[in-house]
């Protein structure tokens, strides 16, 4: 009790102590017969000092209780507040004009200083918020860590971050639900506001021009510029938490395809040598003796399918070369159609062959590629539409001149490849979840394509038509262009 008259007291000690010193002042004058002019400049001074540490409307009340002193002890007739003479209106009103201008640059300069001053504080805490923020541990996310720092540095009731990238809400301290939801609903209208009453404050957290979240800040009434550049430390912490974590996985995935490399490449090699005993021995049955027609078809499949598994090991030890950065393409003019025609004419089976129907334009302009990688990507596209098709359903293959480029579309009857997966198949040993229930494969194929694609400045894609497929195609620059 005795402490909240207290608080309301001191506020006002400036006005009671200056209109104590007007009472005192005038008193004194009186009994030594000091006139108005003289005692009016002493008035000023006690309206000066209310003006500046209780502010314009304490000045203006002490200001009025001046002119009331003047004008019944010093104006004549004393001892009454009739005023009779034009000049002592002149006097009075001149007296409270320049008292209240005065009070009111005074109090103005107050409250500049008062605010260079606070401007001065927050400068200071944002420095010591930034540094501090610079140092906080890299290990974890610092989202918990910035709300209790920017909470302890500026003497807050509380703080809240909200991340929209993962809709994570860091409080400090927590417990207060309705300060989340205001905090979020500054976000998704992404719009800064203060709340007087409260004294609360909301920003929206923004790197650059791209908004990340909204932080809010409890128990304040710090100017709109500070709480923003706070905004904004806090966005580029989260921002460097999230590039130190994609630094993070970017580095482990290199790492693991590192090893899957090399382990694929030690396979590979252990593969090549059984493979090639099986083909030489395979290849050396039929002119070791008499055959009956089952064996001599036993033997051609041992033969057939030790080919296959040959070229897949091929396939493997090939794979890197192409991520290589001393591998360097061989190009040459080649039309696509041409090539096209003999990766089919390389399929064992002639029923598989008369599948692919291939449609390319009269005027067909070339492109400048490497005709073996050309050839190898093709003979994957077409591997591919025969794996994941219908049986016997026919395949469309079809090149068109658009854009400075050619590009070949393989359209067959099959499986659709979900959207989200439709990007995720051109990553090398990734199988979309309808392929894995499907034709064997190692999931080397489309990565391989890509790869080769890239070598060349090109482009390839997948596209799904629902109830009837997938499209793959695959884009060169036409020779003598550039892109």
């Amino acid at each position: 009790m005795i402490r909240t008259v207290r608080e309301r007291f001191v506020p006002l000690l400036p006005c009671c102590l200056s209109l104590a010193g007007v009472l005192a002042c005038t008193w004194i004058s009186f009994r030594l017969g000091q006139d108005l002019a003289s005692v009016g400049f002493l008035y000023l001074v006690f309206v000066v000092l209310t003006a500046v540490y209780g502010g314009f409307w304490q000045a203006t009340l002490v200001s009025a209780v001046s002119v009331a002193c003047l004008d019944y002890f010093f104006d004549e007739p004393i001892f009454s507040f009739s005023v009779d003479r034009i000049s002592s209106w002149v006097e009075l009103g001149a007296f409270e004009f320049t008292a209240l201008v005065i009070s009111r640059l005074s109090n103005r300069a107050h409250l500049r200083a008062r605010e260079a001053d606070a401007e001065r504080r927050d400068t200071v805490r944002l420095y010591q918020t930034a540094r501090r923020i610079l140092l906080l541990n890299e290990s974890g996310h610092p989202g918990d860590a910035v709300a209790s720092l920017i909470r302890e540095v500026f003497d807050l009731r509380a703080v809240v971050l909200f991340e929209a990238a993962s809709g994570r809400v860091y409080e400090n301290p927590s417990g207060d639900n309705g300060i989340v939801e205001q905090t979020r609903d500054s976000y998704f209208r992404d719009s800064d506001r203060f709340c007087p009453a409260m004294k609360n404050r909301f920003c929206v957290v923004r790197l650059g021009a791209r908004p990340m979240g909204a932080l809010a800040l409890c128990g304040t009434e710090m100017s709109s510029l500070t709480a923003t550049a706070l905004a904004s430390l806090a966005a580029i912490a989260l921002e460097r938490a999230r590039t130190l974590e994609r630094q993070g996985h970017a580095e482990a995935a290199r790492q693991a395809e590192q090893l899957r490399t090399a382990v694929l490449d030690a396979l590979a090699h252990k593969f090549k040598t059984p493979l090639t005993v099986i083909r030489t021995a395979s290849s050396g049955l039929p002119a070791a003796g008499q055959l009956s027609d089952l064996q001599a078809d036993l033997v051609s499949l041992i033969d057939q399918e030790a080919r296959k598994l040959n070229e897949l090991a091929s396939r493997l030890l090939g794979a890197p070369n192409l991520d290589s950065a001393a591998f360097a393409p061989q190009p040459e003019p080649l039309l696509l159609s041409r090539l096209m025609k003999a990766a089919i004419q390389e399929l064992d089976q002639q029923g598989d062959r008369d599948r692919f129907e291939v449609a390319a334009p009269a005027q067909e302009p070339p492109v400048l590629a490497d005709r073996e990688l050309i050839l190898t990507a093709l003979a994957q596209l077409v591997d591919n539409a025969l794996k994941y098709s219908l049986p016997e359903s026919p395949i469309e293959v079809r090149l068109r001149a658009e854009h400075a480029a050619v590009i070949l579309t393989v359209r067959s009857r099959g499986l659709v490849v979900a959207p989200g997966d439709r990007e995720r198949i051109f990553e090398r040993f990734y199988r979309a979840p309808g392929a894995q229930q499907g034709s064997v494969g190692s999931g080397l194929g489309l990565s391989i394509v890509k790869t080769i694609a890239s070598d060349h400045s090109g482009h390839v894609w997948a596209e799904g038509e629902d109830n009837y497929g997938t499209r793959l195609s695959l884009s060169l620059p036409i020779a003598g262009t550039t892109r």
